[in-house]
């Protein structure tokens, strides 16, 4: 792994004129973001060494490295996921990638269900802890000292200091924010009813397919996490009405202006 970690970065350092500090994960409908940094270069994932490639809607596949509000950051606009038959360490290996580029904090964004019926569509959320329900881990194996510790302490897997950045942001913005406990299943299937409901009463607040795997291996490496939802159509299990990827999509895109400005004043305030 440290060896296909090296190489592929070793290629990025070649095209990126910039060391990046900030990775940024950008999910379902969200990648429109990449397209407002400054003096971008992208790389499309297929030509970097031992990459996956994206293949679910709504995910471009490429690397952007550039200048945004200030920082130097590297984004992902469009991201792995272990339902399309990646292996965990597959899904997660961009995020190795940017801590051998120099990243030291990633922002992870997604599109997701809201169980917590005090959300909406359309809101957004500061992910203040996670649920691991997908019966996986990228950890699983033998353990690579040079990438981290065998057992990583996950206790404050979302850095507390970077979730009061992003509630600053938005009161600044007029924004109103939600935050809670995301709940990471495998997919691809849309949950049921019952499922929906256990989920719930276990603590969670919202319920997706990504985000965990990533966090994981980013909080493996000693990097800072800020993660944030948005919640593309409601699932509560007692009144759940079916919902279609078209819809999750339609529902982000919509939420798009908000989500880039609050994710670029964050970039503009955090230290």
């Amino acid at each position: 792994m440290s060896a296909k970690v090296k190489e592929a970065a070793s290629y990025l350092k070649e095209q990126f004129s910039v060391n990046p500090k900030v990775g940024l994960i950008l999910g379902s409908g969200l990648g429109d973001l990449a397209e407002e940094i400054e003096d971008a270069i992208y790389v499309e994932y297929q030509s970097i060494p031992h990459f996956p490639v994206s293949t679910v809607e709504g995910h471009a596949g490429r690397l952007a490295g550039g200048t945004l509000e200030g920082k130097d950051v590297v984004a992902m606009q469009g991201r792995f996921h272990y339902y399309e038959g990646y292996s965990m360490q597959e899904v997660t290996f961009p995020v190795r990638v940017m801590k051998e580029l120099g990243v030291e904090t990633i922002i992870v964004t997604n599109a997701c269900g809201g169980m917590n019926p005090s959300f909406k569509p359309g809101d957004l959320m500061v992910i203040e802890d996670h649920l691991n329900m997908t019966g996986a881990n990228p950890l699983i194996g033998p353990n690579d000292e040079e990438l981290g510790p065998r057992f990583p302490d996950m206790s404050q897997a979302y850095e507390k200091g970077l979730q009061e950045v992003a509630q600053r942001a938005a009161d600044k913005l007029g924004i109103s924010i939600q935050k809670g406990v995301y709940a990471g299943i495998s997919g691809p299937a849309f949950m049921t009813g019952a499922e929906l409901i256990m989920l719930r009463k276990l603590g969670g607040d919202v319920v997706g397919m990504s985000t965990v795997p990533e966090v994981i291996v980013a909080r493996h490496g000693g990097q800072k996490v800020l993660g944030i939802s948005c919640i593309t159509d409601m699932a509560i299990g007692e009144e759940i009405e079916g919902v279609s990827h078209e819809e999750v999509i339609e529902t982000a895109t919509k939420t798009k202006p908000r989500f880039i400005s609050l994710v670029k004043e964050v970039l503009k305030t955090m230290p």
